[in-house]
């Protein structure tokens, strides 16, 4: 094989690498999240992902669960309680519709977890109760309220515990969730109100990514 021939060859390999990768970024680029279109479906991701504190809580089956450890999926945490009157159960009927919107690949990789604001009522077995209504395989957890508002503080999501002494009391909260990665940190915010329709076109870019 003469110089030139080489050189050719060379050439040839080059262009060809050149063209592959272009088309490779062409056909994933797509599938990157585009922060901008995340945006408009109430998707804010923090600029560095923030670690989550070393706080037990119990699930709904009475099972410890380290918070610090939720991972392999990503995770909605909301912070409700079963007595909620209105934000509550409308959040959990819009999660559940997000979840029949969504393709399957997307709803095995995405986990709702609900994180009570009222521990004094909300026992593991009053929340296995409550979370069957709308999906029993939303993760349900309770504790000590001291580790709940530590967590809910952490996250951004802090809330006004309710005047235990009344009866009847509610729980000043927010309908926002915290948004975590699979590696358990937390990656963002999901606003509310929520927009189903939106959200299940975005989400699946989304926890489409590692």
């Amino acid at each position: 094989m003469t110089r030139l021939q080489k050189t050719v060859l060379i050439l040839v390999a080059v262009i060809a690498a050149v063209i592959g990768l272009t088309f490779s970024k062409v056909l994933h680029g797509s599938r990157q999240a585009d922060p901008a279109q995340l945006l408009e479906a109430g998707i804010v991701l923090l600029p560095q992902a923030r670690r989550l504190p070393p706080v037990s809580l119990t699930d709904q089956n009475g099972q410890a669960v380290r918070v610090d450890g939720l991972a392999g999926q990503w995770t909605l945490v909301f912070f409700g309680y079963t007595f909620c009157p209105d934000v509550c159960p409308t959040t959990l009927a819009q999660l559940r519709q997000l979840d029949d919107r969504l393709p399957a690949a997307a709803r095995e990789r995405l986990r709702v977890a609900m994180v009570s604001v009222d521990p004094q009522r909300d026992t593991p077995a009053q929340l296995k109760q409550y979370l069957a209504f709308f999906d029993p395989a939303y993760l349900g957890l309770t504790g000590e309220l001291a580790d709940i508002q530590q967590l809910a503080n952490a996250l951004g999501i802090p809330f006004i515990p309710g005047d235990t002494g009344r009866e009847d009391y509610t729980v000043d909260h927010s309908g926002n969730l915290a948004l975590l990665g699979p590696d358990g940190t937390q990656r963002g915010f999901v606003r509310a109100p929520l927009n189903v329709a939106k959200l299940a076109e975005r989400l699946p870019q989304l926890v489409g990514q590692p």
